[in-house]
């Protein structure tokens, strides 16, 4: 594996980007992304889907990049860039790489439903002008898209695509062997390949995967670090001991969405200001808060 695809495995934490008074909260976000950098995660991935991107303004997200980087010292900050329009996320992707961005993360953002032509196409424009590395987001949960393997390699032979990341693999593990073997023949061998859905990573690395792009690494990024390495060590009983452990989070994300339980979780510990979602994304109700905090409390925050 060359060095440049090496900076695409590994744990990459996708933080929170907090607001406050409807605006973005930056001494909070600064202090989230020194965090992750403190527990030496392996990237950090800034405006991806936990980080709800779409929902800030365009100066917004510049400043949030700009903060990631000045803030996670030698950890490489990849910066989420995906919106509406083509052109928007050029400008985006413009924005992220003044801002030091050693990657960037491009999801396909639909309102209008999406042909696999469109989204080639988006992705060939992109690719074309870019400085820095690309990750391929396939997250068909929240953009109601969803890639065929087929859509995979064709994109992947553009220039400057990284990596991709594709949706969780539930089920056995000979079956998460054999998908990731299935998606792995169609790609060249310089990009990665890369999990989310946070319950299910363990699986999917254990069955080849190369990086988990993973929602609770962003708030708690010691577990999920426990779980990386043991990956990493070869060691299977230890990863899924170590997810295992936080099973009670993996129900609660299934209950409530990720992005609503990690808010609860930096707003327990401290790390932004309570209602730091963007409206019109309610945070959890008190019940529910207060479960959050006790599962918190038993992990030891």
């Amino acid at each position: 594996m060359t060095e440049r695809a090496a900076r695409f495995t590994g744990l990459s934490a996708f933080p929170l980007t907090p607001l406050r008074d409807d605006a973005l909260d930056e001494a909070a976000y600064a202090r989230i992304i020194v965090r992750l950098a403190d527990a030496r995660v392996d990237s950090i991935t800034a405006l991806g889907s936990t980080g709800a991107a779409p929902y800030l303004s365009r100066e917004e997200r510049a400043a949030a990049a700009r903060i990631a980087v000045e803030h996670a010292g030698d950890v490489p900050v990849f910066v989420g860039i995906g919106a509406l329009r083509t052109s928007h996320v050029q400008a985006l992707a413009d924005d992220a790489q003044q801002a030091g961005a050693a990657g960037l993360l491009l999801a396909p953002l639909t309102y209008q439903p999406l042909t696999p032509d469109d989204v080639f196409g988006l992705y060939a424009d992109v690719t074309r002008d870019l400085s820095v590395p690309l990750i391929v987001y396939d997250n068909p949960g929240t953009t109601h898209f969803a890639f065929t393997d087929e859509l995979y390699a064709g994109i992947a032979e553009l220039p400057n695509v990284a990596s991709i990341k594709i949706p969780p693999i539930p089920g056995r593990a000979d079956a998460a062997a054999a998908r990731v073997d299935a998606v792995r023949r169609r790609l060249p061998a310089h990009v990665t390949i890369g999990i989310s859905g946070d319950a299910f990573a363990t699986t999917a690395l254990l069955a080849g995967c190369d990086a988990w792009y993973s929602v609770i690494a962003g708030t708690l990024p010691e577990p999920a670090l426990a779980i990386m390495r043991a990956v990493q060590a070869a060691d299977a009983a230890g990863a899924r001991a170590a997810s295992d452990r936080l099973g009670p989070l993996w129900a609660l994300f299934a209950l409530h969405g990720s992005l609503r339980v990690v808010a609860a979780i930096a707003e327990q510990l401290g790390l932004a200001h309570r209602s730091c979602l963007p409206l019109p994304i309610r945070g959890l109700d008190d019940e529910a808060r207060a479960e959050v905090a006790a599962i918190v409390e038993r992990l030891g925050g």
